[in-house]
């Protein structure tokens, strides 16, 4: 697990802060290739990752809120970009503190993310409507730095 997970922590979208820095109790990231397969990989590490920190119970719904954030990256903000060998066009932090989690995707794309209003026969298009129902709050905020992209992130309470 990686433990670069700090760039997450400046205020996102003009918001207070969602993690304080000095209360950050883990951090792990993973950077993903740009292929819906990515997906999986990023549901083994949340897993992996919650075991590790003893919140395992917390999986089913940051679980599920990984699944849709690393979905809506791979299909709306990796295919655009041819990367680099070795460059990884997703990325996923998640961050601990004793109160909060955060799950946080960086992609490429500038685009700002939409909740769609899909209808009850519709197949997609309900992403973040199901990120909305399953965390506390999501958000996003241009990368910055220079960096191409944004970082679309939810957060869960904890205890």
């Amino acid at each position: 697990m990686g433990t670069e997970g700090v760039s997450v922590l400046a205020p996102l979208e003009r918001r207070a802060p969602l993690i304080d820095p000095g209360s950050l109790a883990g951090a792990a990231s993973l950077r993903l290739p740009g292929r819906l397969e990515s997906v999986r990989s990023a549901r083994t590490f949340t897993r992996d990752t919650l075991a590790f920190w003893r919140l395992t119970e917390q999986f089913d719904s940051v679980g599920l809120v990984v699944s849709e954030l690393v979905t809506n990256a791979l299909r709306h903000g990796a295919e655009p970009h041819s990367p680099r060998p070795g460059d990884s066009p997703v990325e996923l932090e998640l961050l601990c503190s004793s109160r909060r989690l955060v799950c946080a995707v960086h992609d490429r794309s500038a685009g700002e993310p939409r909740v769609n209003e899909a209808g009850f026969s519709d197949e997609g298009g309900r992403g973040l409507q199901l990120v909305e129902c399953f965390s506390d709050g999501w958000g996003w905020r241009a990368r910055g730095s220079g960096l191409l992209g944004k970082v679309v992130w939810a957060s869960f309470r904890l205890g």
